[in-house]
């Protein structure tokens, strides 16, 4: 059985946007070379500041290409069923990955999805996240269908998203 989308019905996700820093679009397969470069050259930075919880311990230096494509391919065959939706950050070329944006259903009370997001490290000081942030924040409110989405980590910390009461 796979899992229930959790857009409403006949609702299909956006496929991204873009600004004159960044083209945000669905994360495949095909962007494992990419993708799997951002993140390990980003460890430390992902680790530290911990994009999918202080609890989290993805990535690590073992994780292989192979199971970064595994990682792909599951994104993309959610984002396929609409169960969740991950997005690649690319440069305006589309040859270098930058980060990710992940949306998910929410398992906290009074919120109906968590946005996740994140750069590699080298784009950090250029102000890439706050740009991304401000434009993922505006791109959630006008294209998708969400009446409370939490940014964890962002917005609100991690203990207090953690705190709140399970949906």
């Amino acid at each position: 059985m796979s899992p229930l989308p959790f857009l409403p019905n006949n609702t299909e996700a956006p496929q991204g946007f873009r600004t004159t820093l960044i083209c945000v679009r669905p994360l495949t397969i095909h962007d494992l070379d990419a993708d799997y470069d951002a993140v390990m050259s980003s460890l430390e930075h992902l680790q530290q500041t911990t994009p999918f919880g202080p609890d989290h311990d993805w990535p690590t230096a073992a994780l292989t290409r192979d199971q970064d494509l595994i990682d792909l391919g599951w994104h993309q065959k959610e984002f396929q069923n609409g169960s969740s939706f991950a997005y690649t950050v690319m440069d305006p070329d589309g040859i270098r990955c930058l980060g990710c944006v992940y949306v998910f259903p929410s398992d906290r009370h009074g919120h109906d999805a968590q946005i996740i997001l994140w750069v590699r490290a080298s784009e950090v000081a250029s102000g890439l996240d706050e740009h991304l942030y401000d434009h993922v924040r505006e791109w959630i409110g006008e294209q998708w269908p969400f009446e409370s989405p939490a940014y964890p980590g962002r917005s609100l910390t991690w203990d207090a998203w953690n705190a709140l009461p399970s949906a």
